[in-house]
């Protein structure tokens, strides 16, 4: 039996997608690597941490993206795991001073912090453009308006 589902071997694949189907682990891997979502190949951010206002190579609108506090979130959650743990174990296994400490974890922290939030903030993206959440689902059906809403108004 031979379907016509389009099958897609690598993450980067510029094969469509149908309307139904998106790929979120497709999506959030292409996001982690500050590409577009959709098609893998246009740039995600035009600076630092600001998004583009469409891919220019499909032209996927991503302006109107939701991925503000998550993906900072998420980055305190991950680097501090990292470097509490890291304190900890060279506190048991090499015992010094404090100012020691704050010289290796200050700059460890801003170093881990700069280099995860914007492959962070792009893998939010793709699971939103994955999911349809905010905007990235296209046009709505709109409710017809003869209906009448349960607080009186239509």
């Amino acid at each position: 039996m031979q379907t016509n589902a389009p099958t897609q071997t690598h993450w980067q694949s510029n094969q469509t997608v149908p309307a139904g189907e998106r790929n979120t682990v497709q999506a959030m891997k292409r996001g982690l690597f500050c590409t577009c979502p959709a098609c893998g190949s246009g740039k995600l951010f035009k600076s630092f941490l600001k998004s583009v206002d469409h891919c220019a190579a499909c032209g996927e609108e991503m302006s109107h993206h939701r991925a503000d506090d998550l993906p900072a979130y998420l980055s305190i959650v991950l680097i501090g795991h990292i470097v509490l743990g890291g304190f900890m174990m060279t506190d048991l296994v090499w015992p010094v001073s404090s100012w020691i400490h704050l010289a290796i974890w200050t700059p460890l922290t801003v170093i881990l912090a700069l280099a995860t939030i914007q492959p962070i903030k792009g893998a939010v993206i793709g699971l939103q453009w994955a999911t349809r959440m905010h905007g990235f689902g296209g046009q709505e059906p709109k409710a017809e308006s003869g209906i009448s809403h349960p607080s009186g108004n239509t």
